[in-house]
C-alpha cells in the first residue's frame, strides 16, 4: 500500500513531532511518512529534531507574508510541492482559516491536552488549559485527537484518553503527565488511522481508475 504523505506543523519545542518520529522509526506509524515539517517559527525546536530525522524544514510566518492570506497561500504552495495528504497540528500556534481547512476536509488533525468538550476553544492552549483544569479542580483530564474545522477544538474527535489529576500538581506537572501518558500516545494512534484510511482511499481510487 502506498504511504500517506505527512505534513506536521509545529511552533516550539516538538515534543509531539518527537512523538510521531519515533512511531514512524518503531513501524508504530506505518501507512504514513512524515515528508514536511513546517514551522510559523524559525526558532521552533521542532526543526532540529525534524533535521535530525533527515525530515525536509520549511518556515513560514505571517510577518514575512503580510496577512493571513498570503501566510496560507505560502503554506498550500508548500503543501502542493511536497505531495501533503495529511496534516498533523502538533502544538501549531496559529489559527487556519475556514478558507484553508476547507481545502482538506478530514485531512487536518489536532491534539489538544484536555478531553473535549472541556477547556477547549479559544484562548486555551498550552499550560492555559492546565491552569484552568486545575482551577476548576476536576478530578480526571487527558487530551483529544481531532479533526480540524474553522471552529478552534470543533472538529469530530478521533481519540481520546483520560489522565488522573494528583493533589498538589502544578500546571506544569499536569502538562507533563499528560503529554506522557497521553498526547505521545494517541497522536501517533490517530495520525496511523487517518493515514491508513487515506491510504486504502486512494487504494481503491486508483483501482477504479485503472479498470
Amino acid at each position: 500500500m502506498k504511504k500517506t504523505k505527512i505534513a506536521v506543523f509545529c511552533s516550539g519545542g516538538g515534543t509531539n513531532l518527537q512523538a510521531l518520529l519515533d512511531a514512524e522509526k518503531s513501524g508504530a506509524i506505518e501507512s504514513g511518512k512524515i515528508c514536511l515539517v513546517l514551522a510559523n517559527n524559525s526558532s521552533a525546536y521542532a526543526l532540529e529534531r525534524a533535521k535530525n530525522a533527515g525530515v525536509p524544514t520549511a518556515v513560514v510566518t505571517r510577518r514575512q507574508t503580510g496577512s493571513q492570506e498570503a501566510f496560507e497561500a505560502e503554506i498550500l504552495r508548500l503543501l502542493q510541492e511536497y505531495g501533503i495528504e495529511l496534516i498533523v497540528l502538533a502544538g501549531f500556534m496559529s489559527i487556519l482559516s475556514e478558507n484553508f481547512t476547507s481545502k482538506y476536509p478530514k485531512r487536518i488533525i489536532n491534539i489538544h491536552p484536555s478531553l473535549i468538550p472541556s477547556f477547549c476553544g479559544k484562548g486555551f492552549y498550552g499550560l492555559h488549559v492546565h491552569e484552568a483544569a486545575l482551577a476548576y479542580g476536576v478530578k480526571v483530564t487527558g487530551a483529544t485527537v481531532h479533526f480540524v474545522n474553522e471552529i478552534p477544538d470543533g472538529g469530530q474527535i478521533i481519540l481520546q484518553k483520560a489522565v488522573k489529576v494528583h493533589k498538589g500538581d502544578t500546571p506544569e506537572k499536569l502538562q507533563r503527565r499528560v503529554m506522557e501518558q497521553a498526547e505521545w500516545k494517541i497522536l501517533p494512534a490517530a495520525c496511523e488511522k487517518v493515514a491508513r484510511e487515506i491510504a486504502i482511499k486512494g487504494e481503491k481510487y486508483e483501482h477504479i481508475q485503472n479498470q
